[in-house]
């Protein structure tokens, strides 16, 4: 996805587990998108809360994420057994756009799909992640790499890594391609309202998920 937030689907968080700030928690960017934002159904009574919208390079609103659970913080996954692992869920929501024109208008770009979504929720998982053995300096280049790893997996929902996962959305069963990771779950699938879904999480189970359109955006700032 050609997008400003392409090299980065989520605002990582800072070294030492402390969130960055940043846009993240301003309303403004979702209540502009032309399209519906979806995250967890009713059936989920925890903290909700935004994170941040990705936008074309005209400024529109493309593609966006909002949290659920213990908000995340960048940790290692090697060493830590002695501390509680957080328990989040992130619902990414992406506009379904089959002809997306270039900022001057001379070309096309690629169209998003439910591997846009797959990927963002892919990439959004790991930056909240680094093998607890690896030095701070050498994460970009870790980061880089399982980014492009990422992509190649979402560019093949029908490959090995992934299986079928049935959830509701909306109320009516909807199939989702997901995988898990050691770092976590992922799984993508489209809707019936024009827009991808993806979402990635660790600490709770995605088999027990549901996701509804969101009727009032503000409820999560």
């Amino acid at each position: 996805m050609e997008t400003t937030s392409r090299a980065v689907a989520e605002a990582p968080a800072a070294e030492g587990g402390q969130q960055v700030p940043s846009a993240r928690r301003t309303v403004d960017g979702y209540l502009s998108a032309p399209f519906p934002w979806y995250g967890l159904d009713e059936a989920f009574t925890g903290p909700r809360w935004l994170m941040q919208v990705g936008t074309a390079a005209d400024g529109a609103v493309e593609h966006g994420s909002v949290g659920h659970g213990d908000e995340p913080t960048v940790r290692g996954e090697v060493g830590n057994e002695s501390e509680p692992r957080e328990k989040f869920a992130v619902v990414v929501t992406v506009a379904a756009q089959p002809d997306r024109r270039s900022a001057d208008g001379t070309g096309l770009l690629e169209a998003t799909t439910v591997s846009s979504a797959a990927w963002l929720a892919g990439v959004g998982l790991l930056s909240f992640t680094w093998p607890g053995q690896m030095d701070h300096s050498l994460r970009d280049d870790w980061l880089e790499q399982q980014t492009e790893t990422a992509w190649t997996l979402a560019d093949d929902l029908d490959g090995p890594p992934w299986s079928t996962l049935s959830l509701p959305v909306d109320g009516v069963p909807t199939p989702f391609h997901y995988r898990e990771s050691e770092f976590g779950w992922v799984l993508a699938g489209t809707t019936q309202r024009g827009v991808h879904v993806g979402a990635y999480g660790r600490g709770m189970s995605a088999y027990g998920l549901g996701f509804a359109q969101i009727e009032d955006i503000s409820t999560y700032a």
